[in-house]
């Protein structure tokens, strides 16, 4: 019995609270100074991000000026509104200033992740609109009403400014959307509920009147948790600029083989994981490279080396392992016997055999490889040099054959 006798008690306390004027101008005072104060935090942490350039911290930097001074516009609003000293051209003046700088706060949140040329154009014509409607609304009373003692009240077409406000946040959703879509990590749910936020935020104090001033603590918060989403998807585009930097380093622009550079990652692997019992290492360099070139140019050169390289990704059957070591050396790690490793390089000689270029040109290969079951102890750079060693015995035979001394 206490227990609801204290809460109807308290209840009624706060029903008188908030029909006391005095009260809620200081409540919405504490308020607004609290948004202030984090707008302000905000603008610090702009300030320390590195990651952002100065263009892109004065878009935001202007995106939280416009939210404060429009939360001021409304303060003074509160402020003046049945205070017969004040004329009322002023109490007109500032609830302009209002209503044009609350929605251009919210076009500017777009802004802030460089949106769609398109949909910033809409937003410009709809802030230009609603700028000019304004402005001729406070010669005419569309807008606001202002009795006799100074207060004012909706006027017959504030609906129009509804509908502006909507249509804002509604294209800034939209906005962001279209950006998160530009990353492998999405994040509609969390960028819709923001915005469903803010606009519950806007609509409550809209629909419910002066006891409940929470617009511009909803455009606060927005802000603050944009911030943290533009911070993400930043970080998402630089992470996946690494990545395309990762593999533009660890594949061969030519060949789409595996650089050298991979290759090095990959000794370092097996030196510290250990060499597979059944491992392969192939070692193949092109016969006549320089001929070509010489004969008929680099670029017959150039795809002289690419057909080497799609003739061994073919006949090793996509191999992850397949290096492009130097300007005409290939090395392959693979788990063979050593028989099928015979039978790969048979088949190899043989698809090469048939290739002809443009300009006549032939493709000659020649090729070594080493086992790790015959020379067991070996470290991964000695077992490449015994292939090595046996890909020189083949090309010296090659040259041989044809007559020519190297």
């Amino acid at each position: 019995m206490k227990d609801n006798v204290y809460i109807r008690f308290n209840l009624d306390i706060y029903v008188y609270l908030l029909k006391d004027e005095n009260f809620m101008i200081s409540y919405y005072t504490s308020i607004i100074f609290i948004s202030w104060m984090a707008l302000g935090v905000l603008a610090i942490l702009v300030k320390e991000n590195d990651r952002m350039d100065k263009s892109e911290k004065g878009i935001f930097y202007v995106a939280y000026i416009m939210i404060a001074l429009s939360a001021l516009a409304e303060w003074l609003g509160v402020q003046m509104s049945g205070d017969p000293g004040f004329p009322t051209w002023s109490l007109r003046f500032i609830k302009c200033e209002d209503y044009i700088l609350t929605p251009a706060a919210g076009a500017v949140l777009a802004a802030q992740i460089r949106g769609r040329k398109k949909g910033i154009r809409i937003l410009s014509v709809i802030i230009i609109f609603n700028m000019i409607f304004q402005i001729i609304s406070a010669f005419t009373g569309w807008m606001i009403s202002i009795d006799e003692n100074n207060n004012y009240s909706h006027g017959p077409l504030y609906g129009i400014y509804i509908g502006v406000y909507g249509a804002v946040l509604l294209i800034v959703i939209i906005e962001y959307i279209y950006y998160g879509l530009t990353f492998r990590k999405l994040n509609r749910m969390s960028i819709n509920a923001i915005m469903l936020m803010v606009i519950i935020g806007v609509m409550i104090q809209e629909i419910f009147g002066s006891e409940f001033r929470t617009a511009y603590i909803s455009l606060t918060l927005g802000a603050a948790l944009l911030f943290i989403h533009y911070n993400e998807y930043e970080q998402i585009e630089q992470d996946d600029m690494l990545e395309l930097q990762k593999s533009m380093l660890m594949t061969d622009a030519l060949t789409d083989a595996l650089s050298r550079y991979a290759y090095h990652k990959r000794l370092d692997r097996y030196s510290k994981d250990g060499i597979p019992k059944d491992l392969v290492a192939f070692v193949i360099d092109i016969n006549g490279l320089k001929k070509v070139n010489d004969s008929f140019g680099h670029e017959s050169g150039d795809k002289l080396i690419q057909a080497a390289a799609d003739s061994i990704d073919k006949v090793f059957v996509k191999c992850d392992k397949f290096y492009r070591t130097g300007g005409d050396e290939f090395v392959i790690f693979t788990n063979l016997t050593k028989e099928e490793a015979e039978k790969r390089l048979a088949s190899l000689e043989e698809r090469t055999g048939t290739w002809t270029g443009e300009k006549g040109e032939k493709l000659s290969l020649s090729a070594g490889y080493a086992t790790a079951e015959e020379h067991d102890g070996c470290s991964i750079e000695e077992l490449v040099r015994i292939a090595d060693d046996a890909m020189y015995e083949a090309k010296r035979a090659y040259y041989a054959k044809l007559g020519i001394k190297r």
